[in-house]
């Protein structure tokens, strides 16, 4: 397998300067990350990378303000800037249209890409994605959503327990997630660039909801039963107005499917691609 620094690299998105990893070749096929602190989408997809890339030139793609990609400032509705950023990545690089899988925050910013730039996307998997703002199962906003707003903002700051909390939360066997990982989440999530841009004003939250009819490529919808950052009822209605989509539920499963289940959730993603070619 190859390592981070290996396929590490660069690009300026029309004044925006973003990290990606980039491994294989062929169609081409971008994952990107959640919104928790220190997230990147190395951290997200790394192991499902390699089976991907068979098949797949795979970008793992860091959003602005994550991973190693520029911190700025999102002034607007956060979800309309992120998708036109991501539009303007794929200018850059050449690409006309990608399969996109996006974990949570990442699968939001997919979804608005394509609402916005329905032509741009082949075919989308999203992952406990809820770009909503309410809920019929759970109280919103959820556990998961609650611990990363009290993440920087909260007393006391960053701290390694809160990000140890964050992180157990997000599965469902906790015992996958080591200290190791907590450590080096924690310690990307302390970067000064990262803590002064998360500091700043609050994102402007937006709700898709009216939008999701818009939706053209085919979805895969992707959840978790235990999932305690992402309501599932919302899953289900993006099922409903999306013009061609399913869903997978897995059991004993929270809000990172592509972890806890690597196996079958390449198997799905590469299915499901496959059929919707």
């Amino acid at each position: 397998m190859k390592t981070e620094a290996e396929t590490s690299r660069y690009v300026d998105a029309k004044g925006v300067k973003l990290h990606y990893n980039e491994v294989g070749s062929g169609p081409v096929l971008i994952c990107i990350h959640g919104g928790g602190p220190g997230a990147s989408s190395w951290s997200n997809f790394s192991n499902n990378m390699e089976e991907f890339a068979k098949h797949y030139r795979v970008i793992l793609l860091d959003l602005p303000r994550f991973g190693k990609s520029a911190k700025i400032a999102i002034e607007g509705p956060q979800l309309t800037v992120m998708a036109g950023i991501l539009r303007d990545f794929l200018d850059v690089m050449g690409i006309d249209r990608a399969c996109i899988v996006g974990n949570s925050y990442g699968g939001q910013v997919a979804i608005k890409l394509a609402i916005d730039f329905p032509e741009r996307v082949a075919n989308l998997v999203v992952i406990g994605s809820a770009p909503v703002l309410h809920s019929i199962f759970t109280p919103m906003p959820v556990e998961g959503v609650k611990l990363i707003g009290n993440y920087y903002r909260g007393e006391g700051g960053p701290t390694l327990e809160k990000m140890r909390q964050i992180m157990k939360i997000m599965v469902f066997d906790q015992s996958l997630v080591t200290e190791d990982m907590v450590k080096a989440r924690f310690e990307a999530s302390i970067d000064p660039e990262t803590v002064k841009v998360n500091m700043g004003p609050p994102l402007m939250r937006q709700d898709l909801t009216a939008e999701f009819s818009k939706v053209k490529a085919p979805t895969l919808v992707m959840w978790g039963m235990d999932d305690r950052a992402g309501a599932l009822d919302i899953g289900l209605l993006m099922v409903r107005a999306f013009q061609k989509a399913e869903m997978h539920i897995f059991s004993r499963c929270g809000h990172w499917a592509q972890v806890e289940h690597t196996r079958a959730f390449n198997e799905l993603v590469l299915s499901f691609f496959r059929r919707n070619s």
